[in-house]
């Protein structure tokens, strides 16, 4: 394939930016999916009610103005002619001004205001649709990189000729009456209808599930005869070290501890998964974990999915060590040039017994000792080229998976055949439920009040929305506007942070230091804050359009607070019921609410904004695909069994064969 910067339209600076959504080859860019589509089909605007969402084209009647709320927010206002002079505003599309000339014809999709004459804009497209309907692919984005810009370099690229792998055996193409894997990706980047689309996503549903479903069933198969690390723990040492805790371990927490060290001391490898509801005391269990492996000469590694839970483990780490003779490191993005030097020698030579960060701790520079033990938190499974790595360095380390969304035991025994499972489902003495209650937006005044006494007690509160700007779904809270009504509300008495996705890393580092060391009382965040984020002091969650998430995301959301002794509250603020809701009220128990969760999943909306996915899946979601998970679970057996040498067999398991 050709290199990404040979392709039509991408230059220096684009390319800069595709490597910041991590696509760096020309089969990153093509496998870079949409992860939703708008479909557009022109309104009627005689028959539009109040507040109903159009798309409406035209062409622009007058120059449009621009206004700066404050740097991250601005916004445009024109008039449009159409069938009656609307009045045009939209937020955050400054960039868009040049290309709005008068007479230019353009589509508009956004609230309309029938009082006013008037829409609030969620997109603008620089052309007219008129009666046809189009289907528009939307990406993930970074900043400085427009959804048109991304879709016109992937279409450049589609025209290229492809040697795609396909990792379907042909046996069932024929048998399912699959597109061919070229038709679907063209199909899957710039669809004409819906039921191609369906098709075409239902193809590569199944050849992802297909891909890892077969590498789950040759690991099961291939487990038997891995050999672990040979360890003698002295388990009197474990015990003196758990009696020094400064709090005593829950019966989950000294059952999970019995089987680790029994991992641990056993012949085989240790490929174990630790489930634990949020704040169930996951932590103490890998460090206790970490000490075993000290006492049997070895090092450790843990990896955090964010340089904050990363900085939040070590400082927790080093704490409860403090008194034992182990070295404990942080490397992260932040570290210093001569004491990242110092670390990459220290560790090399076995001074360093445990290393926290990011996965920096298993890049080529990093070089162990004698690494036996690599501990992940939040990642639900070692991606294949991290774990490549640590074989390409000699090292076979025992692995344990921490995950704070637990899943139930039908889907947990599919997808994590290969693993031992621990779960945690007691909380530590001390720790109440959160106490959690449903608003409508009219009843705003009774949580403005609730958030209010928090504050007089010196606690902090989270606010959340589902959106960063006005969007598609224009009648959904976003943190600008939220941040504008907190600051009218509570902006003399405390101080207000904002936080969300399009932030630059060190931006949302700033943000989430600040409110870590109280400098900061509300914080208004989008679901950034859903996994990893540790303040104690906080006591309130407030999450505007509840219904917006699902149970698992809003239980992880409230997972946020709790985490003390005093009475926390999270309010769901929304104005559709929604059974979920419900739930969230009646339980705290995450695995209570999974089972539910599970339970509620239908096949989905395809074209809802889809959640971010598990494992390495891009189009499927093990949980709303769970039927053809299934079937490809069914199929590679099959294969698997029937069909070892075939090159496509091969050629799955010469890519994960370090997987053991």
């Amino acid at each position: 394939m050709k290199a990404l910067s040979d392709i039509k339209k991408v230059g220096k600076q684009t390319l800069s930016l595709l490597h910041k959504l991590s696509i760096e080859t020309l089969e990153d860019l093509l496998f870079y999916y949409p992860f939703r589509y708008d479909i557009i089909k022109r309104s009627d605007l005689k028959n539009a009610n109040q507040d109903d969402k159009i798309v409406i084209d035209g062409v622009v009647g007058t120059i449009p103005t621009v206004f700066y709320i404050h740097r991250n927010l601005n916004k445009m206002s024109f008039k449009l002619s159409c069938e009656e002079l609307l009045q045009v505003t939209i937020f955050n599309r400054a960039f868009l001004k040049s290309h709005l000339t008068i007479g230019k014809k353009i589509t508009v999709i956004g609230k309309y205001d029938k009082k006013h004459h008037q829409v609030v804009a969620s997109d603008i497209y620089l052309k007219e649709i008129g009666n046809q309907i189009e289907i528009h692919p939307i990406y993930h984005m970074v900043y400085g990189l427009s959804n048109h810009q991304l879709h016109q370099i992937i279409l450049e690229a589609l025209k290229e000729d492809l040697l795609l792998e396909d990792n379907i055996p042909m046996v069932y193409q024929e048998k399912y009456h699959f597109l061919s894997k070229e038709e679907s990706l063209n199909i899957l980047h710039n669809p004409k209808d819906i039921p191609s689309l369906k098709k075409a996503r239902l193809r590569t549903k199944y050849e992802e599930m297909f891909v890892f479903m077969l590498q789950m069933n040759y690991l099961k198969k291939d487990k038997k005869n891995k050999l672990g690390l040979s360890r003698s723990i002295d388990r009197l040492l474990i015990d003196s070290f758990v009696s020094n805790l400064p709090f005593t371990l829950t019966e989950d927490q000294k059952k999970a501890v019995d089987q680790i060290y029994e991992d641990l001391t056993d012949e085989k490898r240790m490929n174990r998964l630790l489930q634990g509801d949020v704040g169930s005391g996951k932590t103490i269990v890998a460090v206790i974990a970490m000490y075993m492996n000290f006492l049997s000469g070895y090092q450790s590694a843990l990896m955090a999915p964010t340089e904050i839970l990363a900085v939040q483990h070590y400082q927790t780490i080093q704490k409860l060590l403090e008194q034992y003779p182990i070295k404990v490191a942080l490397l992260t993005g932040k570290t210093k040039a001569k004491e990242r030097k110092e670390i990459y020698r220290d560790l090399e030579n076995g001074e360093i017994s445990i290393l926290i960060g990011t996965h920096a701790l298993i890049s080529e520079k990093v070089m162990y000792h004698n690494l036996g033990l690599v501990i992940t938190d939040e990642q639900h499974r070692f991606g294949v080229n991290q774990r490549s790595n640590l074989k390409n360095k000699g090292l076979t380390p025992d692995i344990l998976y921490m995950s704070a969304t637990p899943i139930p035991r039908t889907y947990a025994l599919t997808l994590y055949g290969d693993m031992d499972i621990s779960n945690i489902r007691t909380k530590p003495s001390g720790r109440k439920d959160v106490i959690t209650r449903v608003k409508s937006e009219k009843e705003i005044r009774d949580v403005l009040e609730a958030m209010y006494e928090q504050l007089k007690e010196k606690h902090q509160i989270y606010v959340i929305a589902p959106l960063i700007e006005e969007s598609d779904k224009i009648d959904l809270t976003n943190v600008n506007d939220l941040y504008e009504h907190m600051q009218k509300a509570f902006g003399k008495v405390c101080t207000i942070g904002l936080l969300h996705g399009k932030m630059k890393n060190q931006e949302k580092e700033e943000v989430m230091d600040s409110f870590s060391k109280n400098e900061i009382q509300i914080l208004i965040s989008t679901t950034v804050v859903e996994v990893g984020v540790d303040v104690p002091n906080a006591t309130m969650m407030v999450i505007f359009d509840a219904f917006r998430f699902g149970l698992s995301a809003l239980h992880q959301l409230r997972g946020r607070v709790g985490r003390n002794s005093f009475t926390n509250y999270c309010y769901l603020i929304s104005n559709q019921e929604v059974e979920r809701l419900k739930i969230m009220t009646q339980t705290n128990d995450g695995f209570k609410i999974s089972e539910e969760d599970f339970k509620m999943r239908g096949s989905g909306d395809l074209f809802g904004v889809r959640q971010s996915g598990d494992m390495e899946f891009k189009v499927a979601d093990f949980r709303r695909d769970f039927n053809i998970l299934l079937k490809a679970k069914e199929d590679s057996e099959e294969f698997l069994k029937e069909n070892f040498d075939d090159p496509i067999c091969q050629k799955i398991i010469g890519k994960m064969e370090h997987l053991d």
